[in-house]
């Protein structure tokens, strides 16, 4: 049988060298040469087999130009090719393809990315990681419906990552890293408000799946609870944001607290300011979350301790002050989670709180600005109500030390209703009114 009858075939993990066979795969549909010794280009006969489903050569030291061919194909869904030394991508992807994963990391890309990327309209996984890829963030890409994966990291995009350019970007977006580039300005607060496949939250017991097809398991690196681990099958419940070691400034989104889906977050090794919004307390499922080397000021919000799951925090090298929360998970860090904040103390610190700093309340500006929505008609217009009454009821108890001078009774005030007060007030000055 030659290899033009071949249906399926396996070669990974084996101690094949030299160049890639230089032979047509007539009815190959799956082809796995992953984890070998191969180099040379990749053979433009590759592409006579019409029927290619799935491409994976990942794991070599293949290096030229990607075929043409192979980004011309109405039929290949996988095209594995990570961890090579490939360093041109084409840049016609063809319309109507089928392409469902995209897999290029860990080459030596240096092109711009193409924008005919975005006519990959079935793309759910897109990882252009680790290669030299320049140019500003691909919104282009915004409109995949299907993309729920996507890895740029430790390239050479820079610039602002503006407003959406369509209505509803990223519908499906799950897993998003753009960290080790040189983005800077605000944080996109736009992007985070449209995510969401990070919003929603399936509270009842669902059984585990993940992401691939019936020969092929999609795969990926992650920097997951301060390791880059290899997720060798991809939870289709799982979901990270990582925009560290860039140089976004500003203030964090609050909003980002709606994503409640958010196994991990990661801001680390930007310009950060502001406070820690507390709507951040309502990421239940988060696992880890990294804060670490900003310019983050106030406290830590103590809403942050009842993260159910959280295992690892970061929020060292900042300048944040104040009492550390105590109780569950916070009882498990130790001092590497707020080293370099000269202004913490608490029990996870060598520094303790004076009586003063334990009873320090938060900041009000950092409360007042977290608020998401007004819940039950509650703002800042009842606030100045109280405040209002409080002032009142402050001048007319001044009102009656001078003029009355029977203080005794105020002293019990404090357990009485204001309308004793008011009914005490009216008599006294009619009473006053008499002796004239």
């Amino acid at each position: 049988m030659g290899m033009d009858s071949l249906y399926f075939l396996d070669l990974s993990d084996n101690l094949l060298q030299g160049p890639f066979p230089n032979q047509s795969f007539l009815s190959m549909r799956y082809l796995f040469v992953s984890n070998n010794k191969l180099t040379g280009e990749i053979p433009s006969l590759i592409c006579n087999s019409n029927h290619l489903e799935v491409l994976d050569l990942s794991h070599n030291n293949l290096s030229g130009m990607i075929p043409k061919c192979l980004v011309h194909s109405n039929v290949l869904s996988v095209l594995d090719l990570r961890i090579n030394s490939l360093h041109s991508i084409p840049t016609t992807f063809s319309k109507g393809n089928h392409f469902r994963n995209i897999n290029l990391n860990g080459n030596q890309l240096d092109a711009p990315l193409p924008r005919s990327l975005a006519n990959c309209r079935n793309l759910e996984v897109l990882d252009l990681g680790s290669n030299k890829i320049n140019r500003t963030f691909p919104y282009w890409l915004e409109g995949l419906l299907y993309l729920q994966v996507l890895v740029i990291r430790s390239n050479k995009f820079q610039g602002r990552i503006g407003n959406p350019k369509t209505k509803f970007p990223f519908p499906n977006l799950r897993i998003l890293d753009i960290s080790n580039n040189e983005f800077d300005g605000p944080l996109p607060r736009k992007y985070f408000k449209y995510l969401k496949a990070m919003t929603n939250v399936n509270e009842g017991k669902v059984a585990l799946k993940y992401m691939g097809e019936t020969y092929y398991q999609d795969s990926l690196n992650v920097m997951m609870k301060e390791l880059y681990i290899e997720l060798v099958r991809i939870q289709t419940a799982f979901t990270t944001i990582d925009f560290s070691n860039n140089s976004f400034r500003g203030e964090m989104p609050k909003i980002i607290g709606r994503q409640k889906s958010l196994k991990g977050l990661n801001f680390s090794h930007n310009n950060l300011t502001g406070f820690i919004p507390l709507s951040f307390g309502n990421l239940h499922n988060l696992e880890w979350l990294d804060f670490s080397f900003n310019k983050l000021t106030g406290e830590i919000p103590r809403q942050l301790a009842d993260l159910p799951w959280l295992e690892v925090l970061k929020l060292s090298h900042n300048q944040l002050t104040g009492f550390i929360p105590s109780g569950k998970q916070f009882n498990t860090f130790d001092n590497d989670s707020y080293i370099g904040n000269l202004g913490l103390c608490g029990f996870s610190l060598s520094r303790m709180c004076n009586s003063h700093e334990a009873k320090k309340p938060q900041p009000l500006t950092s409360q007042k600005e977290d608020n998401l929505e007004p819940e039950n008609g509650f703002g800042w217009q009842a606030v100045s109500m109280s405040y209002g009454c409080g002032v009142l009821f402050g001048t007319l108890m001044g009102y009656l030390i001078f003029k009355i001078g029977k203080p005794k009774w105020i002293v019990r005030t404090v357990k009485l209703e204001q309308h004793i007060m008011l009914r005490r007030l009216k008599k006294n000055a009619q009473r006053h009114g008499g002796k004239k």
